[in-house]
């Protein structure tokens, strides 16, 4: 069938001066239509964003390593005050590690919460005692103009640290911190370098931790020499703390063994510790995990905002059977002139059909700037993506095609003689 370009031009110009006849009521139909197509891109733009976040923070840990924690058993709580808490991972337990055919690198830490003091400025943050190669195993990344500890620092106890991006920006306000001295309890140390600032989102706390933007990096060493292995920590009491190594990060070469190897260092665990006293984290399984949870927010916010566009769909539908009564007489005089019954079917489908996508398009402009507001006063990250902003306009254009059908066949099935005798 040869297409006519001009009659379905014809046809789209008559539908829109039968809308612009009515024009608050064509706006108030296409209302529903406008506000299901911003909340679907909206909805799924706030849920891409947050899901982006949980994926970056996971990815960041090392998505072939293992993260072994040390964590304070239960019944350490109920322990005589007077008597030392020893818990957590051991260097027999990193030995044990290390022998596993599968593990291409280990690296071990030591941890304390103390206040870091640069001249009259001070913040709370966290004492990492570290290894050269930590930086390289947790895909760590250093400013320019500076550095992470290598041999030298850790062979010779230097008393020197890398500091995290928070605590550069709390401390060294406009100051460039590389060379500075910093003081903990009553120990001075030299800033060598300054850690590139990591995304660090709500809900991906436990995969690290703690913040790690407010770390200080100090040679394992040094940590040893001037803060020991016993921990203080007062609430009601002194708690007597004794930790040889709060985390080893386990980096396995193949990925395909990262499962397989996780088990293996559970079993070994098990078998040397009387008490749960550490915790295995898998940052590819949570990976994994994430990209589960997306589907099923994804799904679930989608779905939720398809309401709305089946209920702007109803609005077009019952504006349309309005129109068809309205027009009746109009009908039927177009039927006696020769109209067939195909062509008032294109008419009454082509003005729903403009309807939807007017209300889609204006939809998608305010689908797009909704996301920045809500980024701009909430301080969450949307993304809105180009398949998001498609999917709700063409979902729109098919309601109104779809809603549409109904009153457009209704009016084609009018008798022209009763038609033209309606008053």
């Amino acid at each position: 069938m040869k297409i006519n370009i001009s009659h379905i031009l014809r046809i789209i110009r008559f539908g829109g001066k039968n809308l612009w006849l009515h024009k608050l009521r064509s706006f108030l139909t296409m209302l529903g239509i406008v506000f299901g197509v911003a909340s679907v891109i909206a909805m799924l733009a706030i849920g891409e964003g947050a899901s982006f976040e949980a994926r970056e923070k996971i990815k960041e840990l090392g998505s072939n390593n293992i993260i072994i924690r040390s964590v304070k058993p239960p019944d350490a709580n109920t322990a005589q005050r007077a008597m030392l808490n020893v818990y957590g991972l051991t260097s027999s337990d990193f030995r044990k590690i290390e022998s596993i055919p599968s593990i291409a690198n280990i690296v071990s830490t030591w941890e304390a919460q103390e206040e870091i003091w640069y001249l009259n400025k001070s913040t709370p943050g966290r004492i990492v005692g570290a290894t050269p190669d930590y930086a390289e195993t947790t895909n760590m990344r250093v400013e320019k103009g500076g550095r992470f500890l290598n041999e030298v620092d850790m062979d010779r106890s230097k008393s020197v640290v890398v500091v995290g991006s928070s605590i550069k920006n709390t401390l060294f306000a406009g100051v460039n911190p590389i060379g500075k001295d910093i003081k903990v309890k009553s120990n001075y140390f030299t800033v060598i370098g300054v850690v590139e600032a990591k995304i660090f989102s709500k809900g991906t706390e436990s995969f690290a931790a703690e913040d790690i933007n407010f770390d200080v990096y100090l040679p394992l060493s040094t940590a040893r020499g001037f803060f020991g292995e016993i921990i203080l920590i007062r609430n009601n009491f002194w708690d007597r703390t004794w930790v040889e190594f709060h985390r080893f990060i386990v980096r396995v070469e193949d990925s395909n063994k990262i499962v397989t190897t996780s088990a293996l260092i559970n079993k070994i665990l098990e078998s040397t510790h009387k008490k749960p006293d550490f915790e295995i984290l898998v940052p590819l399984e949570l990976l994994k995990q994430a990209e589960h949870t997306k589907k099923i927010f994804s799904i679930v916010l989608g779905s939720i905002a398809a309401i709305s566009l089946i209920v702007g769909g109803i609005g077009i539908m019952n504006i349309m059977l309005a129109t068809v009564t309205e027009r009746t007489r109009e009908i039927g005089i177009r039927r006696a002139l020769g109209a067939k019954r195909r062509d008032i079917i294109y008419q009454f489908v082509t003005e729903a059909v403009i309807l939807s996508a007017s209300g889609g398009f204006v939809g998608v402009i305010l689908g797009v700037i909704i996301p920045k507001i809500v980024s701009k006063f909430a301080g969450m990250a949307t993304i809105v993506t180009l398949w998001s902003v498609l999917l709700a306009f063409f979902i729109s254009v098919a309601v109104g095609l779809t809603f549409g059908i109904y009153p457009a066949r209704k009016a084609a099935l009018l008798d022209p003689i009763e038609a033209l005798r309606y008053e």
